[in-house]
């Protein structure tokens, strides 16, 4: 038999990401929905409502639930698209703040233009209050928190 190991910092590592990720991106959307004049329970069914339609906004704490986990699924798997790029660009984690700003960039624009119009929720108009605010968010949250929490375990 072939013994073969795994080094354990190559599977922390995007699980922290995520982690991390999906902790401050949560605070910072919590935030902006606040500042909007939302109400946190309906954020995250509205997460939800990607899955499983408009139904969502009708299913109490379960699809609440739903749209947490989901706000993490998508954080998690981020992540391990950048650690599955960092891997063939070293660049990524060398400058981590930059690249980090500019994945997050890149992250916002690939669920506001590819990832919402598939889903349940289909096209929406543009908004550019809540397109700026939630861009922002990923600027300084998602991609930097992502692509510094992998340098800080695979550096």
């Amino acid at each position: 038999m072939f013994k073969t190991t795994v080094n354990s910092t190559l599977i922390i590592a995007p699980i922290a990401a995520g982690l991390v990720c999906g902790v401050l991106d949560g605070l910072a959307a919590i935030l902006i929905t606040l500042a909007f004049g939302g109400s946190i329970p309906r954020m995250f069914q509205g997460i939800a409502r990607a899955a499983i339609g408009p139904g969502a906004f009708e299913g109490g704490m379960k699809t609440v639930l739903l749209g947490a986990s989901l706000h993490f699924a998508i954080a998690f798997g981020a992540a391990i698209v950048y650690f599955i790029l960092s891997r063939f660009l070293p660049i990524l984690l060398d400058q981590a703040l930059l690249f980090g700003v500019i994945y997050g960039i890149a992250v916002h624009l690939f669920m506001q233009f590819v990832v919402i119009p598939l889903s349940s929720i289909g096209p929406r108009p543009f908004a550019p209050k809540s397109f700026f605010a939630v861009l922002m968010a990923h600027v300084i949250v998602v991609g930097p928190s992502i692509a510094l929490t992998l340098r800080r375990f695979l550096k």
